[in-house]
C-alpha cells in the first residue's frame, strides 16, 4: 500500500505562499454619525465622548452655517433653515446612527449660535428627513419638567410625536426621558422671579430617582446604550437615568455603567420584571 500524502510541514515555503494569497477577512466599515441639537452642556458632553470612543468613521453636526469645528472627524452638515425639514436635501453620504437633543445653545458661546437645535415639536419631521439620510439607528433625548412626568408615561410613548417616530421603523430606537434643571430666572420681571422661586422650593418634594442627573453621566449612557442597543424600540425612563447617575466605573461591583444598561435590557427582555403599564416591549 502506497504511503497517505502528507501536508506541507508548518512554516514551510508552500504555506507561507497559501497564506499570502489568501484573501483578508472584510473589515466592517464604521457607521456615520448625524447629531442635531449639539448644544448646551449635555450636547458637547455627548458628543466629546461619542467623537471619542472612535466608533464612527465620521461626525456631522447640524449647523445653519458653515464653520470650523475644531475637532477631528467632525463635520458641519448644513440644515435646510428656513425651508420646512421635509425639503432638505439629503445627506451625500448616508449616517447609519443619529442623535437629537433639545438643549438651547449657551448664547455667550458662538460657535452654538450658529448650531441648529430643533424644536420639540419638529421631531417627527426631523426623524422622517434623518431615516431619507439612511439612519437606521436614531437616539433621542427627550427632556421634561422635573417630577412632572406621570407613571404611566415614564417607560412607553409619551405622545402622538412618539408614537409617528416610532412608527417609521427605524431598526434601533432610543428615547431618553431626561429631566431638564429649572430655566434661570435671570432677565425675568419681578413677579416671575418671586412665582419661580416659590416654584423652586417643590424641588425638595420630588424623589432623588427624579432629579437632574449630571449631563457627563448622561452622555456616557448614551454611549454606553449605544454599543449594546438590540433592535427594537427602548425608552429609558428617568429612575434608569438615575441608576446611572449613581454607577461607578467598569471596575467597581456591578459593572458601572455598563452593567446598569445591561440589567436594564435583560430585565426588558423578561416579561415578569417588565410590567409597567404602557410600557412598549423590546
Amino acid at each position: 500500500m502506497s504511503p497517505l500524502p502528507t501536508s506541507p510541514a508548518s512554516g514551510s515555503p508552500l504555506q507561507a505562499l497559501q497564506s499570502a494569497l489568501r484573501p483578508p477577512p472584510p473589515v466592517q466599515a464604521k457607521p456615520r454619525l448625524l447629531v442635531a441639537g449639539a448644544t448646551g452642556v449635555l450636547g458637547n458632553e455627548v458628543l466629546r465622548r461619542l467623537v471619542g470612543s472612535g466608533r464612527y468613521a465620521h461626525t456631522e453636526v447640524l449647523a445653519t452655517e458653515a464653520m470650523a469645528t475644531g475637532l477631528s472627524g467632525v463635520g458641519i452638515a448644513l440644515a435646510g433653515v428656513p425651508s420646512p425639514i421635509a425639503q432638505w436635501a439629503l445627506r451625500p453620504l448616508p449616517a447609519h446612527t443619529g442623535l437629537v437633543m433639545f438643549e438651547p445653545p449657551r448664547m455667550y458661546y458662538g460657535r452654538e449660535r450658529t448650531l441648529w437645535t430643533p424644536a420639540p415639536a419638529e421631531l417627527p419631521a426631523l426623524a422622517q428627513w434623518l431615516k431619507r439620510c439612511g439612519v437606521q439607528t436614531l437616539v433621542v433625548v427627550v427632556p421634561h419638567a422635573t417630577g412632572r412626568l406621570p407613571d404611566a408615561l415614564k417607560r412607553g410613548l409619551a405622545n402622538l410625536d412618539e408614537q409617528a417616530v416610532a412608527a417609521l421603523g427605524f431598526e434601533r430606537l432610543l428615547l431618553v426621558r431626561s429631566a431638564r434643571k429649572a430655566q434661570d430666572a435671570a432677565g425675568k420681571n419681578v413677579l416671575e422671579r418671586v412665582a419661580a422661586w416659590m416654584l423652586s422650593t417643590l424641588r425638595f418634594m420630588i424623589p432623588q430617582a427624579e432629579q437632574p442627573v449630571r449631563p457627563a453621566k448622561l452622555a456616557e449612557f448614551v454611549d454606553a446604550a449605544l454599543q449594546v442597543l438590540p433592535p427594537g424600540t427602548h425608552v429609558a425612563a428617568p429612575e434608569l437615568l438615575w441608576q446611572a447617575n449613581q454607577s461607578g466605573s467598569a471596575g467597581r461591583a456591578g459593572g458601572g455603567m455598563q452593567g446598569v444598561v445591561q440589567a436594564w435590557l435583560a430585565a426588558a427582555r423578561n416579561p415578569a420584571q417588565n410590567s409597567a403599564p404602557n410600557a412598549k416591549p423590546d
